[in-house]
């Protein structure tokens, strides 16, 4: 019409609402599969996650979204871990001397100390003394105490240790065996790195202890005499050394070393 305002063109505008409402639609499902996966995540443990197909949830939560905790009973973090590490060290003459024991989680929780955003690396003494001193708990009493021996000499010192494991209980848990070897070989690999981050290179054998101290039940909260449990130990003998690959002893001194001089100050 002659002097009138022309309309919109009116497929604009749908297709405009179109784009929203499907942007929309995205959101809203992206949402409630991460609901929906925290909820499975955090939870504990029931035949419900299995509706999530092989290691998906796992992979969608670490490394990012993971959390060490637990929301719900009955699996809280009711306890603290150590993984203390000692060496013999080799001087000039041939002479072998043993150090202190140093704690690596006294070391690396200082990294938690007034940092909103405290790296990934300050828990993972803490993990990996949490992986052992459960493996450790699975073996026998016999198996238990093939662990407090030394072993170190050659190669096969860790086949040679899974072996005798596996004969003391002839042969009748070998996945709980070779489930601790495997904790074993990550322990023995971190005390290296935090061995020669501390001692340097003169570092010929390795000994870890990992330790569990259960807080204090929730019944006792409010007793004023209430004490802490008794600490439950983990202990090894010497271990040869293992480096893993892909290891940087460099950098893991850089970060290690400053740390473990703030504690041993106090």
């Amino acid at each position: 019409m002659e002097g009138g305002i022309d309309a919109p063109p009116p497929e604009r505008g749908k297709r405009r609402s179109r784009g929203a409402r499907i942007a929309l639609a995205i959101v809203a499902l992206v949402t409630v599969w991460h609901i929906f996966a925290s909820f499975l995540w955090i939870g504990p443990p029931t035949p419900l996650r299995q509706v999530v197909p092989g290691n998906l949830l796992t992979q969608y939560m670490i490394p990012w979204l993971g959390q060490s905790w637990s929301v719900f009973a009955p699996e809280p973090i009711n306890g603290d871990y150590d993984l203390k590490v000692r060496a013999i060290l080799a001087d000039k003459d041939g002479a072998e001397i043993a150090t202190e024991w140093i704690s690596t989680v006294d070391a690396e929780q200082k990294m938690l100390v007034h940092n909103l955003f405290p790296p990934r690396a300050s828990n993972l003494a803490v993990k990996q003394a949490s992986a052992l001193k459960g493996a450790w708990d699975a073996l026998t009493p016999e198996q238990q105490k093939i662990a407090e021996l030394n072993y170190f000499k050659g190669d096969d010192w860790l086949g040679r240790m899974q072996a005798a494991m596996n004969e003391a209980n002839g042969q009748k848990n070998p996945m709980v065996v070779a489930s601790y070897i495997v904790q074993e070989r990550y322990t023995d690999a971190y005390a290296v790195q935090a061995a020669r981050a501390v001692w340097g290179k003169t570092v010929v054998r390795v000994q870890y202890m990992t330790s569990r101290q259960n807080i204090i039940p929730f019944a006792e909260r409010n007793n004023p005499n209430a004490k802490l449990p008794p600490l439950q130990f983990a202990t090894t003998g010497w271990r040869g050394l293992i480096v893993m690959p892909g290891q940087s002893e460099e950098q893991f001194a850089e970060i290690f070393a400053p740390l473990h001089a703030k504690v041993s100050k106090k």
